[in-house]
């Protein structure tokens, strides 16, 4: 009585802003199968040629009362992905996970970094690359994916507000239950995550999670440490992102405690 259905939910975004944990913390509910890879099928050409069918066959077998979701953090800051994701389904769910912008890019920073430091190749301090003769490199990958209110900007011209929840990162990973009650709630889901499919793990400083009598924490890979950053830095990028924060605010009708 399964099959492969195509998502009828989506988490667009936004890289190193708690996909990973969000979806792995919704796998929880027995309501919901998550994909177990990222497609990027609708933020890559050379996938999106391969077809609907395609995409359908990399999600999980799932029962008509289940909600498929796959998670590509790369949706939300892509040019093309709103328009193509509503060509497919035009009344679709999107989740969106979003957390301080310049935490998110030390964050995106720091996963670079240790890549490269595992793959042997030169890195650079992160001060380096974020200013540039003594002003920001606001032509940083980094720093324009944390421009949410430019990217959410496309998203609203093809969705309702209403179709995009916004999770606040930040909070998921201090006290991740009303986070993920909010969700249950936005995709019309019964309430079956507890606060008992948590703990919180001192030594990697979050929340892991318990379920089917099973612990299983997120990939070492996550929580790393983040370099220090001198404050003039800091502050620069703080300056920077007010502005786009305050607008976004204004877009989605709520505001965040974001620097």
């Amino acid at each position: 009585g399964t099959s492969r259905r195509i998502p009828q939910t989506i988490i667009i975004g936004v890289r190193k802003g708690g996909t990973r944990a969000l979806l792995e913390m919704l796998d929880i509910h027995p309501n919901i199968v998550v994909a177990a890879t990222e497609v990027h099928f609708f933020d890559w050409d050379e996938n999106y040629v391969k077809g609907i069918d395609w995409y359908r066959s990399l999600m999980p077998f799932s029962y008509g009362n289940q909600i498929t979701i796959e998670k590509t953090p790369g949706y939300f800051t892509s040019p093309q992905a709103p328009e193509r994701i509503h060509d497919m389904n035009s009344s679709i769910k999107l989740l969106l996970i979003l957390r301080d912008p310049t935490e998110r890019v030390i964050s995106d920073y720091t996963q670079v970094y240790y890549n490269r430091v595992e793959s042997h190749k030169p890195v650079q301090l992160f001060e380096d690359i974020v200013i540039k003769n003594g002003a920001l490199n606001t032509k940083y990958k980094a720093i324009q994916r944390s421009l949410y209110d430019v990217h959410m900007e496309k998203w609203l011209k093809h969705f309702n507000l209403d179709q995009i929840h916004i999770v606040d990162g930040n909070t998921l990973i201090k006290d991740p239950l009303p986070e993920l009650q909010k969700v249950e709630k936005f995709l019309n889901l019964p309430s079956r995550i507890m606060s008992s499919n948590f703990y919180f793990n001192q030594t990697k400083g979050f929340y892991c999670i318990r379920s089917d009598g099973r612990e299983r924490c997120l990939h070492e890979s996550k929580g790393r440490p983040h370099p220090v950053v001198n404050n003039t830095v800091l502050e620069q990028l703080y300056s920077y992102f007010r502005e786009h924060n305050a607008k976004f605010y204004r877009m989605v009708n709520h505001s965040f405690d974001w620097h």
